[in-house]
């Protein structure tokens, strides 16, 4: 290389790392990216995005199914699944391209290659284990992510207990479907399987599914995925994973010590993640550490001079979406532009693409009693709008939480189609700081689903019109 020094050097390359490297080229800072796989990281390559083009197979596929109802006759479809995974895969690499593409355009350098701090100002990059050059820069940006959490006796093998990975590129599709853990990550895998004709069985350690989630939201949930055919068990743990030719046999615990076993063709680990903090030089640094996770202040910054970390490295929330915010607001504080303001975390929205569609943005009604709040809570369902249900889609609901002295809106909760792309309406009021009364003046378009939006305000002060 003929060049290795630089302003900022980024180790990973995901939303959070390049996100942050097209940023600081903006701002002028020369800067390199290190990247050991593919650009984009996890969330385009194995994560967000090859998701989400699975779900939305499931989506055409539940819809075809369903396409009766609508005066349509179809008949004879079923799934092609190698076809559903290159089409996944597919858009994976286009977007891992469109990454590398705007790097370039930006004249960020990227380097092939593990980073790994080796004092003050340097890092030093290596390829099949042979060092490949050293950097230096005025700030290093860590922006390694994390990969999935295994439980111990009950390790991934590739072939009968998958973790994420596998559940993307499945060479069969299991007719008995195993998924440990009930966050967003296993809720979305145990829908995909389960509209394409999985026996799927989830199981959460926990007392409901999507324990983030607001309970009256997880109720709800979990109500549409029994109805769909998913058996769940919760307050219940997996001790033990039994491997025998092309099956697997889970003993299963509930809290009153009852046993009980189950024999599936797959199972899913989706029990959270880990850090991605081993072999980046941390020791001999300030740098501290807790539970795989590095320790930051609001602008990223570790104890280390001149070292910051962002995103799935960091603390929760763990979403791609936080982590590009973080990266900007890194590079910026780095630069030093006028009024950058830090994260607030709780106006981040989270999203779950199960079917029905999850979607979240502050406290939930549990977490604002609990911290003291005096609340005013409204509620919509769906089937009082009008688009919901002309597009078939009537159950669900949409659930807003104010403080009642002072008409902030505490948290907003939603169930049904397409809440993913309604919540950043609410994520956008939160951040403004909006009242109940702004919210109550603002005209939403008829007819959308986002009416629904306006009326659950409307509920929480007594003012609802369509219920």
């Amino acid at each position: 290389m003929s060049e290795t020094s630089f302003d900022v050097v980024i180790v990973g390359s995901g939303p959070g790392g390049y996100v942050a490297a097209i940023r600081a080229a903006q701002l002028g800072l020369k800067t390199a990216v290190v990247e050991r796989e593919h650009l984009g990281g996890i969330c385009l390559n194995w994560g967000c995005i090859p998701t989400k083009a699975l779900l939305r197979t499931a989506d055409i596929y539940n819809l075809i199914k369903h396409a009766d109802e609508f005066g349509i006759k179809v008949e004879g479809a079923s799934v092609d699944l190698k076809k559903t995974v290159d089409r996944s895969r597919k858009v994976a690499g286009q977007l891992s391209g469109g990454v590398k593409h705007l790097l370039k355009k930006n004249k960020v350098t990227v380097i092939d290659g593990h980073g790994k701090l080796k004092g003050a100002g340097k890092l030093e990059v290596t390829k099949d284990d042979k060092v490949v050059t050293t950097l230096t820069a005025k700030h290093i940006i860590l922006a390694t992510g994390a990969r999935a959490r295994t439980l111990p006796g009950m390790e991934p093998d590739g072939k009968l207990i998958w973790t994420y990975k596998e559940a993307l590129v499945p060479d069969v599709m299991p007719k008995k479907l195993l998924v440990i853990g009930s966050g967003a990550i296993g809720i979305e895998f145990a829908s995909f399987f389960c509209t394409l004709g999985s026996d799927v069985t989830v199981v959460e350690v926990l007392d409901r599914i999507l324990p983030v989630e607001d309970e009256e939201i997880s109720a709800m949930a979990e109500k549409a995925f029994k109805k769909q055919g998913m058996t769940i068990h919760k307050g219940t743990t997996v001790t033990d994973l039994k491997k025998s030719g092309n099956s697997v046999t889970a003993t299963f615990k509930d809290k009153k010590d009852k046993t009980s076993t189950g024999t599936f063709d797959r199972v899913i680990l989706a029990v959270g993640i880990v850090g991605n903090v081993e072999n980046l030089g941390l020791d001999g640094t300030k740098i501290k550490v807790d539970r795989s996770h590095i320790e930051v202040d609001e602008f990223s910054r570790t104890a280390e001079p001149g070292v910051y970390a962002i995103g799935d490295l960091t603390g929760p929330p763990w979403l791609a979406h936080k982590a590009s915010h973080e990266g900007v607001i890194c590079v910026e504080k780095i630069a030093g532009e006028k009024d950058v303001r830090p994260l607030v975390t709780t106006n981040i929205p989270g999203c779950t693409y199960c079917h029905p569609q999850v979607a979240s943005v502050g406290m939930t009604e549990a977490a604002a009693k609990e911290k003291g709040y005096d609340i005013k809570v409204g509620r919509f369902p769906f089937i009082g709008n009008g688009k919901a249900i002309a597009l078939g889609e009537p159950e669900g609901m949409i659930k807003t939480i104010f403080d009642a002295k002072t008409g902030e809106m505490l948290g907003a909760h939603m169930i049904g189609a397409e809440v993913t792309e309604l919540i950043q309406g609410y994520g956008i009021a939160k951040t403004l700081e909006t009242t109940e009364i702004d919210l109550m003046h603002a005209v939403f378009p008829h007819p959308t689903i986002s009416e629904a939006m306006h009326e659950s305000v409307l509920d929480a002060y007594g003012k609802v019109i369509h219920i």
